[in-house]
């Protein structure tokens, strides 16, 4: 079978498979809020924004735009029934204060031990750092949703970020185009337990600079 990489649709579904009911979640700028369209049926997840709102529903479609109604991406979105809205020094109590379950975010670099590298390249014209940096250090379990090499083709799992870090040690989840990958705290090291349809383990090798380990039993990503 020919390496069929996954699409960002199928990198979302897979993180959305991570989320529990119950959970309070904030979804990155880019690829990750496409997650608040894939939540499993019946599960009661509370998507929440730094710009002060806890309670996303999905993306609008044309008749339920609301242009006052926006992510911290400054996407139109939903608010579903129930949903609350606050100051941004309220969302950041949230945050810095250990009450959201799980962040998903885009990455630009990963190192091996699990540092992240998201909100600049320097030389280059930013919005600002956001609240990654906040969110990596206070959220409980840190997703990263990216394609796993760049646009030209480097290795975006590293030995050493090269990129200003975000947050250091604090990435749990990698899923990207081509596998996913779980980080174990007592070596420090990413494992490989899933790989996307036709990729294999070598594939994986020739496309990382970093160190990862493999589990026994790696599976294939269900999309």
């Amino acid at each position: 079978m020919p390496l069929t990489p996954l699409t960002r649709d199928q990198i979302t579904i897979r993180a959305a498979r991570e989320l529990r009911d119950g959970y309070i979640v904030n979804l990155g700028i880019g690829m990750p809020t496409l997650v608040a369209n894939h939540i499993p049926k019946g599960m009661d997840v509370w998507l929440q924004s730094e710009n002060g709102l806890l309670g996303i529903g999905p993306f609008p479609n044309e008749a339920e735009v609301d242009a006052d109604l926006i992510n911290a991406g400054k996407q139109t979105i939903t608010a579903r029934p129930g949903a609350s809205f606050f100051s941004s020094a309220d969302s950041f109590a949230m945050i810095r204060g250990g009450h959201v379950d799980m962040c998903i975010l885009g990455a630009m670099q990963v190192s091996q031990d699990g540092d992240i590298a998201n909100w600049m390249i320097p030389g280059k014209m930013v919005k600002g750092m956001g609240g990654a940096m906040d969110l990596v250090a206070g959220v409980k379990r840190v997703v990263v949703t990216m394609e796993h090499n760049s646009k030209d083709g480097a290795p975006k799992l590293v030995r050493r970020c090269s990129l200003p870090l975000t947050g250091q040690r604090c990435v749990s989840m990698l899923i990207t185009d081509l596998c996913v990958m779980v980080m174990d705290e007592a070596r420090r090291r990413f494992v490989l337990t899933e790989l996307a349809p036709g990729a294999t383990v070598d594939d994986i090798r020739s496309r990382t600079e970093g160190e990862f380990l493999v589990a026994p039993n790696v599976g294939t990503v269900a999309v």
